[in-house]
This record gives structure tokens, sequence and C-alpha cells, in this order.
């Protein structure tokens, strides 16, 4: 009998499973998982001391927790780690690979000049009023969607917009693990 065809063959999960992201050292699941908290390794860090994980969602809540027990300094220090979106870095390809992706998949590497403008300008007034980017776990969201959530996001008072940037932060950890670990 022939060996099925490369098309024929189930896919192969590359997703480590919950065991396997336990059985790392902490150096190990840094290296693995600092990058789902953008340019902020201590999140993974401070999650990895949080093993044993039940599941991959005691996972997510770990990377969570380890937020939510940071100070505010941390907090905004993670919240500025974030690119604009379709901002002067992710046109000139110097954001992270996770963000990249996600934002191609918004469909922001596609932007018309005046809708190009309209998020520079949405950027800079944004982070006037908020001092930190406008985040949006992008995934599944079109351009549309996005500008929707800028324009009804930039009139939110600074604690109540720090507090959903978080949980925007959150939501974006949330999808990255899930690209990265078995349920």
């Amino acid at each position: 009998m022939a060996d099925p065809s490369p098309s024929e063959r189930p896919a192969v999960d590359a997703r480590l499973s919950v065991a396997a992201v336990d059985a790392l050292d902490v150096t190990a699941f840094v290296a693995r998982f600092g990058d789902v908290a953008e340019h902020s390794p201590w999140v993974a860090e401070r999650a990895a001391a949080m093993r044993p994980f039940a599941d991959r969602e005691a996972m997510i809540a770990a990377f969570a927790a380890a937020v939510d027990a940071a100070g505010e300094a941390a907090q905004l220090g993670l919240l500025n780690a974030h690119p604009d979106l379709a901002g002067r870095a992710a046109i000139a390809g110097a954001i992270a690979d996770d963000s990249r992706r996600e934002q191609v998949g918004a469909g922001l590497d596609r932007l018309t000049a005046a809708e190009h403008a309209r998020f520079l300008d949405l950027n800079d007034r944004y982070k006037a009023r908020f001092r930190h980017p406008f985040i949006l776990a992008v995934k599944g969201a079109t351009k549309h969607d996005i500008l929707a959530a800028f324009e009804a996001r930039i009139g939110n008072t600074p604690d109540i917009e720090r507090a959903t940037a978080l949980t925007q932060v959150k939501r974006i950890f949330r999808f990255r693990l899930e690209d990265r670990v078995q349920p």
C-alpha cells in the first residue's frame, strides 16, 4: 500500500501540550512564550511561576493574572510596547511577527491613502489623550471594525480606556496562546 500523499495525511498539530509546557524550565518557557506579551517577557516569567497549569485556559489565566498583579507602571509599559495599528512602524515592517500577521489578517497592509491618513490621525490623537497606543485584538476584525472601535473608544475616560486596553491585551494573549498550546 502506498503512502498517502502529503495532502491526504492528517495535519500535525505543532502546538505544545500543556504537559510539555509544564515540563519547560523557566528559560525555555520564556523563550517559547516571552513574545506573547508584546516586547514584555516579564509577563511570561511571572506566568511560568504559576505552573503547573491544569489546562490551556489556566495558562491563559496565568498570563492575565501576571498583568493584573503588576503595578500601574508595568501595565503602562506593556501597553506602550504595542505598535500603532497601521502605524509608521507597521508600514516599515518594524513590528513583531505576531503583530504583523494580525495586522495583515485585518487588511491593515492594504489601506487606501485616505484610510492610512485616518489611522495616523486617530493614532496620534489617541496617544495624546491616553499616553499609550490604541490596542485592539484584531484577529477576525476588518479595517472597518477597527476604525469603528477607534472612534467609539477615543471618547472614553483615561481610566476606562486603560482598563479596556488591558482587556484587549488579554484577548491578544488568548489568541496567541491558542495558536501555540493544545486545548
